[in-house]
C-alpha cells in the first residue's frame, strides 16, 4: 500500500488506515458505476423521449435501468483490474493486504480438514482427484497436518457400493490410511448444507481450518499450504477463496467457455477485490474456512415459506460469507492463478441446467436481504447475486416493449416524414446504433479487457500459445458468447416466471463428462428460444426491416440455439480444437503435475508415479487423442 492511498490518514493505526482506504475506494467505485449508469440511462431517455415520454417509455426506461448495474459493475471491475495488474508492481498486496502474502515458507502447524461432499457423483473422478490431493500434499512433506474426508450423500446403490470399493482400495495403498475417511449419510437432511454441518458438529473440534472441495475440484499441495499459512498469519481471516480455473477439456463447449472465463477472470476478480476488500465472495468450494468461526456464526436457518423460494437455503455460499463478515471476520479472495481447479459443463444444455440451479438459490436471497445483521457490503453481495439473474428478464422485457412500440406505430416509414422529421429520424438512428454498440462493448468488457491484459505481456501470450492463437481463440469465444447469452437469458426468464408459480428444479449430480447432444433432446429443451427468435425476426421484417442487421446477433442466437447446442458438444469439434490447441488454457501448454495425474489414462492407479513423472507425462497427455464421448441417453 502506498502513501497516496492513505492520504491524510497516514499517521493513523494500520487498521484505521485500511478502513479509510476501503471507504475511499468504495466511494470512487460507486461514483464510477453511478455516473456510467446515469449517462447511459440519459442517452436512452433522449432516444425514447424525442416525441415525449409516455407510460410505455417510462416502463422501458425502468427495465433498461435495471439491466445496467450488473454490466457496469463488470465493466469497472475489469478496467480497474487490468490497470492494477499492469501498472502497479505491488498490485496483489493492494487488493489482498494480508500478513505473509509474499512467499511465506513458514511451517504449517494448523490441523486442517479437506472435505468433499458428494451426491451421486462419478466415483472414479471423485477418488482420482482426492488421491491426487493426498499425493500432492505428501510431496510437500507436510501432509501430516491434513486429513481428507469424503462426505457422501449418494442415494444410488450402485454408486454407493462403488464409493465403498474405491475407498477400500485407496486405504490399501495409502501411506497414511488413518488420515483418509469416508462417511455416507443414510438420510440426506438439508442436502449439502446439512452434510457440511454434520461434519462440523462431529469433527469440528479437531481442526482449526476446513478446505471445501466440490466433486470436480482439484488442488495442489502447494496451493493448499499457501491457504493454511495465510490463515495462520491472519487470525481475523474467516474465509479465503481461491481463484479456481477450468481444467483442460476435450469438450468444445467447455473449452471455449472456460477460455473466455480464464483470460478475464483474474483481472475481473482483482478489480472487485480492490473495492470489496474484506467483504469478498465465497463460491462454496476451493476455499479455506476458519473452523471455529464457521461453526459459531455460519449455521444456516430454514427460510419461511414453502419451496422453491422458501425452505432450505440452496445457494449457501454467499450467505455464509455474509454471516462470517457480520461476525467481524474477513472474507477475501486470492486473485492469482495456480493450483486450484474445477471442471465446467460439457454442453450448453448442462450449462443451462447448472445455471438454473444457481438461479433458484440466488432468488431465495429475497427472503434474506432485509435481515438487520448484515454489514452494508454483505447486503450488497446478496443484492448483486439477485440482480445477476433478474437482469435477463428485465432485458427481455425491454426488448418486448420495443416490439410493442413498433406495433403501436412508434417507427414510421421514412418516406412519409417531412424533411426535418426525416433528418431527426436519421440522427436518432445513428445514435441508436452508437448506443447499441456501446452496450455490446460494456457487456463484453470483462472478456475484452482480459484479452488486453494477456496481449500486453509477452510472457502471458506464451502461456496461451502465442498472440496469434490467443487472438483466434478470443474471436471464436466472442462469437460463442454472443450465441450463448441470449439463449441463457430466455431460459432464465422462463424459469424465474415458473419459480414464482411454484416450479422448482431438482439438485441432482451434474454432468461433467463430454457427451454428444441429440437433436431431439436439444429441440425439446430449446424450442422456446427458437420460437422467440422466429417471432422477433417476423415482427422486425414487417415493421422495421432496416433494424434486422442490428438485431441479427440476438435473433440468430435464438434461431440457432438447437444446432449450436448440438454442434458445440460434437466430439469431432472438440478433437479439432484440441489438436490445434485452440481456446486452450495455459495448463495445456505447461501441464502441472497434479493436472497430469488427474487426467492420466483412466486405468492408471499409480497417482504418485504420475505426479513424480511431471513433465514427461504432461507432454504425453497433451498430445493424446481424447477418449470417445458417450452419447446422451
Amino acid at each position: 500500500m502506498t502513501v497516496s492511498d492513505f492520504g491524510a490518514a497516514g499517521a493513523q493505526h494500520p487498521a484505521a488506515r485500511q478502513t479509510h482506504v476501503m471507504r475511499r475506494r468504495r466511494l470512487i467505485f460507486l461514483g464510477l458505476v453511478a455516473v456510467t449508469c446515469v449517462g447511459l440511462l440519459g442517452w436512452m431517455t433522449r432516444l425514447l423521449g424525442s416525441d415525449g415520454i409516455d407510460p410505455l417509455d417510462v416502463l422501458m426506461l425502468a427495465l433498461y435501468a435495471g439491466t445496467l448495474p450488473w454490466v457496469i459493475i463488470g465493466l469497472w471491475n475489469a478496467v480497474i483490474g487490468v490497470g492494477l495488474i499492469n501498472l502497479r508492481r505491488d498490485w496483489l498486496s493492494e487488493v489482498l493486504p494480508l500478513d505473509g502474502l509474499e512467499d511465506d515458507r513458514s511451517p504449517v502447524t494448523a490441523a486442517t480438514a479437506i472435505v468433499m461432499p458428494v451426491y451421486n457423483e462419478d466415483p472414479q473422478r471423485v477418488f482420482r482427484h482426492l488421491r491426487v490431493v493426498e499425493s500432492s500434499l505428501a510431496s510437500t512433506g507436510q501432509g501430516s497436518h491434513f486429513e481428507i474426508f469424503l462426505l457422501s450423500d449418494s442415494t444410488d446403490p450402485e454408486i454407493a457400493a462403488e464409493e465403498e470399493r474405491r475407498f477400500a482400495a485407496w486405504r490399501a495403498v495409502s501411506a497414511a490410511p488413518d488420515r483418509i475417511h469416508y462417511r455416507r449419510r443414510v438420510l440426506n437432511t438439508r442436502q449439502k448444507v446439512g452434510n457440511i454441518e454434520d461434519f462440523c458438529d462431529s469433527h469440528g473440534d479437531r481442526f482449526e481450518n476446513m478446505i471445501v472441495l466440490d466433486a470436480d475440484s482439484l488442488m495442489s499441495g502447494e496451493a493448499i499450504l499457501r491457504l493454511v499459512r495465510l490463515m495462520q498469519r491472519n487470525p481475523r481471516l474467516g474465509i479465503l477463496q481461491t481463484l479456481a480455473v477450468g481444467l483442460p477439456s476435450s469438450s468444445a463447449f467447455a473449452r471455449v467457455f472456460q477460455f473466455g472465463m480464464r483470460h478475464g477472470m483474474r483481472a475481473y476478480t482483482t478489480g472487485s477485490a480492490w473495492w470489496q476488500g474484506e467483504s469478498g465472495p465465497y463460491w462454496g468450494h476451493n476455499a479455506i474456512l476458519r473452523m471455529s468461526a464457521f461453526r459459531a456464526h455460519c449455521r444456516l436457518p430454514r427460510l419461511p415459506g414453502a419451496a422453491p423460494l422458501g425452505g432450505e437455503i440452496l445457494s449457501h455460499d454467499q450467505v455464509e460469507a455474509a454471516l462470517m463478515r457480520a461476525a467481524g471476520y474477513e472474507v477475501r479472495v486470492l486473485p492469482i492463478e495456480g493450483g486450484s481447479y474445477e471442471e465446467n459443463p460439457p454442453s450448453l444444455l448442462d450449462f443451462i441446467k447448472r445455471d438454473l440451479r444457481w438461479c433458484q438459490g440466488n432468488l431465495q436471497y429475497f427472503k434474506l436481504i432485509g435481515w438487520p445483521i448484515w454489514r452494508p457490503l454483505g447486503r450488497v453481495q446478496l443484492a448483486l447475486a439477485i440482480l445477476m439473474y433478474l437482469s435477463a428478464p428485465m432485458w427481455l422485457g425491454f426488448i418486448a416493449l420495443s416490439m410493442t412500440r413498433l406495433f403501436a406505430g412508434g417507427i414510421a416509414p421514412q418516406s412519409d416524414l417531412a424533411f426535418s422529421d426525416a433528418l431527426w429520424s436519421a440522427v436518432q438512428w445513428n445514435e441508436g446504433v452508437a448506443l447499441f454498440a456501446t452496450m455490446m462493448a460494456v457487456t463484453f468488457a470483462p472478456k475484452i479487457m482480459g484479452v488486453v491484459d494477456i496481449m500486453l505481456s509477452a510472457a502471458k501470450r506464451r502461456r496461451y500459445g502465442g498472440g496469434v492463437r490467443m487472438t483466434a481463440g478470443a474471436l471464436l469465444e466472442l462469437v460463442f458468447g454472443m450465441l450463448v447469452a441470449p439463449v441463457v437469458a430466455v431460459a432464465q426468464t422462463i424459469f424465474i416466471a415458473g419459480l414464482f408459480c411454484g416450479k422448482r428444479i431438482t439438485w441432482n449430480a451434474q454432468m461433467r463428462d463430454p457427451r454428444e447432444v441429440r437433436w431431439g433432446h436439444a429441440l425439446s429443451t430449446l424450442w422456446p428460444q427458437t420460437l422467440v427468435g422466429g417471432a422477433f425476426a417476423g415482427v422486425l421484417a414487417v415493421f422495421a426491416p432496416s433494424m434486422l442487421p442490428w438485431a441479427a446477433p440476438i435473433v440468430l442466437a435464438w434461431l440457432l440455439a438447437v444446432p449450436f447446442a448440438v454442434i458445440s458438444a460434437a466430439p469431432g469439434l472438440g478433437r479439432a480444437l484440441l489438436r490445434r490447441r485452440l481456446c486452450a488454457v495455459p495448463e495445456e501448454f505447461d501441464i502441472p503435475p497434479e493436472v497430469a495425474a488427474a487426467q492420466a489414462p483412466a486405468d492408471r492407479e499409480d497417482i504418485v508415479g504420475v505426479l513424480a513423472a511431471g513433465g514427461p507425462v504432461a507432454l504425453m497427455l497433451s498430445n493424446r487423442i481424447p477418449v470417445p464421448m458417450r452419447p446422451e441417453s
